[in-house]
């Protein structure tokens, strides 16, 4: 490399360059105006002058950053803080509208029966394990008044009974469980019975109406309601709809099949009763 810096080849090279930069500064000392050597001489080097531009650049954007990282990182501190601010409100958000949208689904209840005093909404925290009839635990218990034996509902019909309390959680049992008797009334022709799950109906989501004359005349389709005789269930719930009738192998009574009017698979929220007229008369006979 030495050898180079003192070859005639490199004296040369500074020779050029020594005359190209008279060239330039001539120009410049001729009030601007350019030779078409000053020309040649800008063409060749623009690119090493954008180079050490860009260079010149990177480099004061680091010495930037490096001068101003604390500021930069209090921004930073407080960009963080003002979108968590901002999600928290959008989760309050989110929240709020699910609970007007569970209040207004509720409301029809109020409407059909003024003489109920029902829950807030409750919600489904789980399934009871291993139970074939879809017993649930919702999120409300005696500290929101909560009761053994108080009927639970959503908007669309009866769903089951509470059968379980703590202080703030509850357990369900549902209409599918043979565990749960209710009396029951065709709106349309008034047949009776009383509609008990059993676990062939229940591994379809249905449930059975038994103990039926077998004059009886429902039909698929027909609306079941409560009875509400015993004073357990208030009267004018709805059950579900008649999905097959038929005799029972014994030849004295019919029953039928209903189709519960509540999914009791995709329940999210119900409503405990926790008052009704006429409740707990005649519930001890």
């Amino acid at each position: 490399m030495s050898e180079f810096f003192r070859s005639f080849k490199f004296k040369i090279i500074l020779g050029v360059l020594a005359l190209l930069l008279g060239v330039v500064l001539y120009a410049v000392t001729r009030g601007g105006s350019t030779t078409w050597l000053s020309q040649g001489f800008g063409v060749v080097f623009n690119p090493v002058r954008q180079a050490f531009t860009a260079v010149s650049n990177q480099i004061e954007g680091g010495v930037d950053t490096i001068l101003n990282a604390q500021e930069y990182y209090n921004e930073n501190q407080e960009l963080r803080a003002q979108i968590g601010s901002l999600n928290s409100q959008l989760v309050d958000y989110e929240n709020t509208k699910e609970e007007l949208a569970e209040l207004r689904k509720f409301l029809g209840i109020k409407e059909e029966h003024p003489d109920f005093v029902h829950s807030a909404p409750c919600h489904l925290i789980s399934y009871v394990t291993n139970d074939p009839y879809g017993a649930f635990v919702i999120d409300r218990g005696r500290e929101d008044g909560i009761s053994v034996n108080d009927p639970v509902m959503t908007g669309e019909g009866l769903v089951g009974v509470i059968t379980e309390v703590a202080d703030t959680y509850a357990t369900v049992r549902t209409i599918l469980s043979p565990d749960l008797s209710i009396g029951a009334v065709c709106n349309r022709t008034k047949d009776t019975g009383i509609v008990e799950g059993n676990l062939r109906y229940a591994a379809d989501g249905k449930t059975k109406m038994i103990y039926m004359d077998k004059t009886m005349t429902m039909q698929q389709g027909d609306l079941v309601i409560t009875a509400g005789s015993s004073g357990l269930f208030p009267r004018g719930c709805v059950i579900g709809n008649v999905a097959e009738t038929g005799m029972e192998e014994s030849g004295l009574s019919a029953y039928a099949v209903i189709q519960p009017a509540v999914s009791l698979d995709r329940i999210t929220s119900v409503v405990v009763i926790l008052d009704f007229n006429g409740k707990g008369a005649n519930y001890d006979n």
